[in-house]
């Protein structure tokens, strides 16, 4: 795979981790408007599983965002050593001259 290849695959995974980080949140979001809504309710299957549930979640969501972190700075960290802006500005040049 070359280098511009690579670069573009990693930027891709930094936009999946992204999605899944939001993706988390969201799912965090709406387990505790149900947490809410069930203390007026007051439903003790609810009242004893949704709590372990948010945890999980937000236990997952901290990893997540953690691998997002480290690999977000490996991708730039890679782009900067192999100059990937000027391998696109080659790339468009053979492009427009093919």
């Amino acid at each position: 795979m070359n280098t511009l290849k690579k670069f573009e695959l990693m930027e891709k995974i930094v936009r999946e981790l992204e999605d899944l980080q939001n993706s988390k949140q969201a799912l965090i979001q709406k387990i505790a408007k149900i947490e809410v809504d069930n203390i007026e309710l007051g439903d003790s299957r609810l009242e004893k599983d949704l709590p372990d549930i948010h945890q999980n979640l937000a236990d997952n969501l901290d990893t997540i965002s953690g691998i997002l972190d480290y690999f977000a700075g490996k991708t730039q960290n890679f782009g900067d050593k192999n100059n990937v802006d000027a391998l696109k500005e080659q790339e468009a040049i053979n492009n427009a001259t093919s």
